[in-house]
């Protein structure tokens, strides 16, 4: 194979998160070449049997340095950035990592005359009382003023494996007696599965998307908070209460949980302000169809995928048989 006819070369931040990861994935597949982009390339190796033989590169970067960013996109025929922060830690603010480093990602893709696909969030506006939300409406902002051809992929919470929603509340009911329902337990989630968050983001790649357009990914289903932490239960085979906490309560146990450094906090005040809105798929890109459903892909159901990975929060693990054991 001559370097003409080589696969396009496919830069992504974030590679090996949570999101990341399937998205190599999904690009392996289809026989791109990838560059993963990360801070610590010597702990991506997980990432290497996903691919061919020499299929998947490393390039350290990190967004708060330019030139590193500058570095990983040369040569780049797409970027993808999927990086984010779900609490601020040191120097990764959300400003730092989901705005400047928003801009910087596409800023290089430009210059490298890449295209570009940028992975936000529901609830994204630069107007919210969230930190994190105003920064990725920023983020988003900046996208498409520097690639107006962008795609931007907005998800509502995502499920997999490795998720930080539905396995947290499995392993707190593991020693908890009861669970809590912040602000009553009512707001509404979409949850979607994060093989088609990355199957989306592979159509993206492959020019199947429309460019300069937000697309919101939702799953099969609308739940309330307090129904996905049934969900959670059922699937574990726990009895577990409930706990309703106000919205004031929970922002200041939060702020304080916070401040105990090297230690992730169960939830931010920040997060208790996200709570407050429902997180689902609008009106309007539902009759737009800029959803997973609009451009093919049917939303995985969550009753599908969940106890393949969080059997292991059963009393017994895969050997629980019958009802709630405890």
């Amino acid at each position: 194979m001559t370097l003409s006819n080589l696969p396009p070369l496919v830069t992504i931040f974030g590679g090996s998160g949570f999101v990341g990861r399937h998205v190599v994935r999904a690009l392996a597949k289809r026989g791109y070449r990838i560059r993963v982009a990360v801070r610590r390339p010597d702990l991506a190796g997980h990432l290497q049997p996903l691919g061919t033989m020499g299929q998947i590169s490393f390039v350290q970067a990190n967004l708060r340095y330019r030139k590193s960013v500058d570095r990983a996109v040369e040569g780049a025929d797409h970027v993808i950035n999927c990086v984010g922060v779900l609490f601020e830690s040191g120097r990764n603010t959300f400003d730092a990592v989901q705005d400047f480093g928003a801009r910087a990602v596409a800023e290089a893709a430009r210059a490298a005359g890449a295209t570009l696909t940028h992975v936000s969030a529901i609830g994204a506006n630069t107007n919210s009382e969230s930190k994190y939300a105003r920064t990725k409406g920023r983020a988003e902002i900046a996208v498409l003023e520097t690639v107006p051809e962008a795609v931007i992929l907005r998800p509502s919470i995502i499920f997999g494996p490795e998720d930080d929603f539905f396995n947290k509340f499995a392993s707190m009911a593991r020693f908890a007696p009861a669970l809590p329902l912040i602000g009553g337990g009512q707001t509404k989630f979409q949850p979607v599965y994060v093989t088609d968050v990355a199957e989306a983001v592979a159509r993206a790649v492959d020019g199947k998307l429309k460019g300069g357009t937000i697309y919101e990914l939702g799953g099969a289903q609308v739940l309330s908070f307090r129904e996905c932490l049934e969900i959670t239960l059922n699937t574990i085979d726990r009895k577990r209460s409930f706990v309703s906490i106000p919205f004031g309560i929970a922002s200041l146990l939060g702020s304080v949980a916070s401040l105990v450094p090297f230690i992730a906090p169960p939830i931010t005040a920040d997060q208790v302000v996200l709570l407050k809105s429902d997180n689902v798929v609008s009106a309007a890109a539902e009759a737009e169809g800029r959803t997973l459903s609009g451009i093919g892909i049917e939303p995985t159901l969550l009753d599908s995928i969940l106890p393949t990975y969080l059997v292991r929060f059963r009393p017994h693990g895969q050997y629980t048989r019958g009802g709630r054991a405890a």
